[in-house]
């Protein structure tokens, strides 16, 4: 390891990053630095724009260009203590588009399609909470307070602890597979012993379950979606969704007001109220 990767990695870690996103920034900023074939410390912001636009060119998704650009802005402003001013490299602008949702038929067409015990157990919790997939994978039996009938995320994304409410089917499911599988540290292990099940293979089981949905590009975040958008239909207000997602800013949960086909619908067009020559 390199003494500027070190001193990168420590600089995220005194400021409380997450490893995800630590891992994310060293890996953007390797990408940069073998693109040039030299250590980011010699390159500028000339180099960092030509990087950009290779970048655009390969037309990679928006999250791919902003962290690419998060981990440059924090190399070059925290780390190197740049002489030019890192507002010189640009964020990519967020292209608009609204999430994608199952109806409650489909979800449980799909739940019911996932092969394995562990797997289906998984995709109800993030059905039945809204949880990420990152924060449902890292939940340990102990987060699972059936006293409260609360699940406790601890550090979610934000680094912030919340709790959720606990489904009593949800709960009967759990403990089913805490009699099947006796889970100790993470209440859903993976292959490698002392480690959780990883994203990859909810994602693979998630997406090998989508004939059961007309063959649509299912992801573990439409459960998530889902759920808000279930929720604001059946009447939970737009400020609870927002603190049960973990979300920082209420306009981001407001987004599922375009979402849900169901209050869209139930309201009349103008039209309606005129009275027209038949």
């Amino acid at each position: 390891m390199t003494a500027l990767r070190q001193r990168m990695i420590e600089d995220m870690q005194i400021r409380n990053l997450s490893p995800n996103t630590v891992a994310c920034y060293v890996r953007q900023v390797a990408h940069f630095a073998r693109h040039f074939k030299q250590s980011p410390a010699q390159l500028g912001p000339e180099e960092v724009r030509a990087y950009q636009l290779h970048l655009v060119r390969q037309q990679l998704s928006f999250s791919t260009l902003n962290q690419a650009t998060c981990a440059l802005r924090f190399l070059y402003e925290k780390t190197l203590g740049g002489h030019w001013a890192v507002e010189q490299i640009p964020y990519a602008k967020k292209p608009k588009r609204l999430p994608m949702v199952l109806a409650p038929q489909e979800v449980e067409r799909l739940i019911d399609a996932i092969a394995l015990p562990q797997h289906r157990t998984l995709a109800m919790t993030m059905y039945a909470t809204g949880l990420r997939i990152s924060e449902a994978i890292s939940l340990t039996p102990a987060d699972i307070d059936s006293k409260q009938m609360v699940i406790r995320v601890v550090q979610g994304k934000g680094r912030k602890d919340r709790l959720v409410p606990l489904s009593p089917v949800l709960l009967e499911q759990l403990r089913q597979h805490y009699r099947r599988c006796r889970p100790r540290t993470w209440l859903f292990p993976g292959k490698v012993a002392g480690q959780h099940i990883t994203q990859k293979a909810v994602w693979r089981a998630i997406a090998r379950a989508r004939h059961a949905v007309g063959g649509k590009r299912v992801s573990p975040h439409w459960l998530r979606h889902s759920y808000a958008t279930h929720k604001l239909e059946d009447g939970t207000n737009l400020r609870t969704i927002q603190v049960l997602l973990g979300h920082a800013s209420l306009s981001t949960t407001a987004i599922y007001l375009h979402v849900s086909r169901k209050l869209i619908s139930q309201v009349k067009s103008p039209l309606d109220g005129l009275t027209l020559p038949s």
